[in-house]
């Protein structure tokens, strides 16, 4: 993370506490990623916005996620058949959103099922279960189709994993990444 200065941490706290703009919006007017503004505002909810050093470090570590969990989407966008033969993503190239929540992608599969497929940095928490089973829930509303999920990770923990075996339309994928190097001449 490029390190943001005190004068920009001191105009977000004060932008969050207006209530006036998104969060978008106040990262494009102080020159920061969303995730920053995001770090500051969870320590402000928190009440834990009193060490500098820790919360740049909570910063820095919500940034490198939100940036993880960015590229692992556009990878998986641009490579969908990689997580299931027969996938078609049908979101139009962006995060659907429900009354629950944004779904990192939002597919078909081969039979004509709706697949909510969430995407996490490292690795899956128990809440991730219920995330994706909220986003489930929610498609089934309005779909006349049947619905199920894909949690994509970088691990599960074994309580992750016994509560998606409860789960009969949810499965647990893991990701993995090679490097490859070419010369450059």
């Amino acid at each position: 993370m490029s390190s943001i200065s005190e004068n920009q941490k001191s105009e977000i706290i004060a932008l969050l506490r207006e209530k006036k703009l998104s969060r978008e919006q106040i990262a494009a007017k102080v020159g920061v990623s969303p995730g920053t503004v995001s770090a500051i505002k969870a320590h402000l909810t928190m009440g834990t916005y009193t060490e500098p050093s820790e919360a740049d470090e909570v910063i820095e570590a919500m940034e490198t996620t939100f940036g993880l969990e960015r590229d692992l989407q556009k990878a998986l966008r641009s490579n969908i058949e990689q997580l299931e033969q027969g996938l078609k993503i049908i979101d139009e190239g962006k995060e659907q959103t429900t009354e629950v929540g944004r779904i990192d992608i939002t597919a078909e599969d081969k039979e004509g099922a709706i697949v909510v497929i969430e995407l996490k940095a490292g690795a899956a928490t128990p809440d991730c279960i219920a995330q994706v089973l909220s986003y489930i829930g929610a498609l089934s509303e309005t779909e006349q189709k049947p619905v199920r999920g894909i949690l994509v990770a970088g691990d599960f923990p074994s309580r992750v994993v016994f509560a998606a075996r409860a789960v009969p339309n949810l499965q647990l994928k893991k990701y993995s990444f090679r490097f490859s190097f070419e010369t450059v001449k």
